[in-house]
């Protein structure tokens, strides 16, 4: 995972993500990528499965 940090507290999921970090361009290029899972994975000690990306538009 890139710059995603999960926690679980009980049955609460906290996603941890810091918007001032940059890992560069999409593979489209349209894109620059701020977080990303890198596809599903499990959340911790939990059946559950997430995917997530975070992204904003290329300057």
């Amino acid at each position: 995972m890139k710059n995603v940090e999960l926690t679980v507290d009980g049955t609460m999921l906290t996603i941890t993500v810091d918007l001032s970090k940059d890992f560069g361009p999409s593979s489209s290029g349209k894109t620059t990528i701020i977080a990303s899972t890198e596809g599903n994975v499990s959340i911790p000690d939990r059946e559950e499965k997430i995917g997530l990306n975070i992204y904003k538009k290329k300057a």
